[in-house]
């Protein structure tokens, strides 16, 4: 579920799709998308032997793990946006999120975020290239954990929210922290404050969307994704 959800690579589809699967999903989505952190780290490091200039090769990770995960977050980040800046009214935001097309507010959001992830990525070597890429879907685990609602009774949102125990959720951000220390060419606190960065604009973003809709859909889940991915980065390239 956790790879066929999240990248492009075919795999079979799950017998079972209950919450005891979707909760170990979510916690298994880093290693879902390590294929999507390959590319990205490979092509950095490709871009930067060839001599290619950085704002390309910044570009063509990006493109590659946005091709390889469907662009299913940036999607979803678009489609918060659009939610989120429509109205106050719950029932309408949902209906905006759902309608599959992009206002000017969520192409603003997705142009702006995309702008701050290219940035950082042309400051960034191979290792931290593709750490970004995995600490960001580290923080699905934390979208699905108990007690985080879901904004509809059916989609996405509603088979995964609330399927990941507590302390799963806890113990997939504390483990990426910890490998985090061992990234090579940076000072040992670094790794952790690119997590708990990374953690804390998509808990924010959580928190946000909790408030206004109710709950979690998949946009939303997206959406997290790609802030964190632009707060890890930028953590680790500064």
């Amino acid at each position: 579920m956790a790879v066929g959800t999240l990248t492009t690579v075919p795999v079979p589809a799950p017998r079972v799709i209950d919450r005891r699967v979707a909760g170990r999903a979510m916690v298994l989505a880093p290693l879902a998308a390590l294929p999507l952190a390959a590319a990205a780290g490979g092509i950095v490091w490709a871009g930067s032997a060839v001599g290619l200039p950085v704002l390309a090769t910044a570009a063509l990770a990006l493109g590659a793990v946005a091709l390889g995960s469907r662009g299913l977050h940036l999607d979803g980040l678009a489609d918060t946006a659009d939610g989120l800046g429509a109205s106050y009214d719950r029932a309408k935001a949902l209906h905006v999120m759902r309608r599959g097309d992009s206002g000017p507010t969520g192409v603003a959001t997705l142009v702006l975020v995309l702008l701050v992830q290219v940035g950082a990525l042309t400051a960034a070597n191979p290792i931290t290239a593709a750490a970004g890429v995995l600490v960001g879907r580290c923080t699905l685990s934390m979208a699905c954990a108990r007690g985080v609602p879901s904004a509809r009774p059916e989609g996405l949102g509603a088979t995964v929210a609330g399927s990941v125990p507590r302390a799963a959720a806890v113990a997939v951000g504390v483990a990426a922290a910890g490998l985090a220390v061992l990234l090579p060419g940076l000072p040992w606190w670094r790794g952790p404050l690119a997590v708990g960065l990374a953690y804390g604009v998509a808990g924010a973003l959580l928190w946000r969307c909790t408030k206004r809709l109710g709950g979690i859909t998949g946009d939303v889940l997206g959406a997290g994704v790609e802030a964190a991915v632009a707060a890890a980065l930028v953590a680790l390239s500064a």
